[in-house]
């Protein structure tokens, strides 16, 4: 999702500068040329629509655990999960650099020192419900 993000914000960026012609190569990598060459495929019209989009679909926990359920016992017991190889225990050690445990919640630094609460699906689905139904939802 976040690929996305990146390409409409440098699609309306691209808007607000009067960008006449816009040439995308590769990873949404925007590279903006001025006069059309007769190379390149024929240009693609954009629209911008003021609606907004929502995204309410959370994933149910297959294996019964939470998501971050490897990351919070190692934090509050320092245990891999059984089985774990030596490549899987580097990225759990790694990933979990990134959050801390207190008072029973699991919590993610940002890099702009924010925190952000790890909740599971029947708590992010109650979320998505109240930010679309209330000040946050319908303009």
């Amino acid at each position: 999702m976040a690929e996305y993000e990146a390409c409409i914000l440098w699609l309306n960026m691209a808007i607000d500068m009067n960008i006449q012609d816009l040439l995308v190569i590769g990873d949404l990598d925007l590279l903006v040329h001025q006069h059309p060459d007769k190379n390149f495929s024929d240009p693609i019209p954009v629209r911008i629509h003021n609606q907004l989009a929502y995204y309410t679909h959370v994933e149910e926990e297959t294996d019964g655990k939470l998501w971050f359920h490897d990351i919070k016992e190692y934090l509050v017991k320092g245990e891999y999960p059984e089985h774990s190889n030596h490549t899987q225990k580097s990225i759990l050690r790694r990933l979990s650099n990134h959050f801390f445990h207190s008072r029973g919640n699991m919590y993610r630094r940002t890099p702009d020192l924010g925190l952000l609460r790890s909740v599971n699906t029947k708590e992010a689905s109650k979320l998505l419900e109240e930010i679309h139904a209330g000040t946050c939802g319908h303009i």
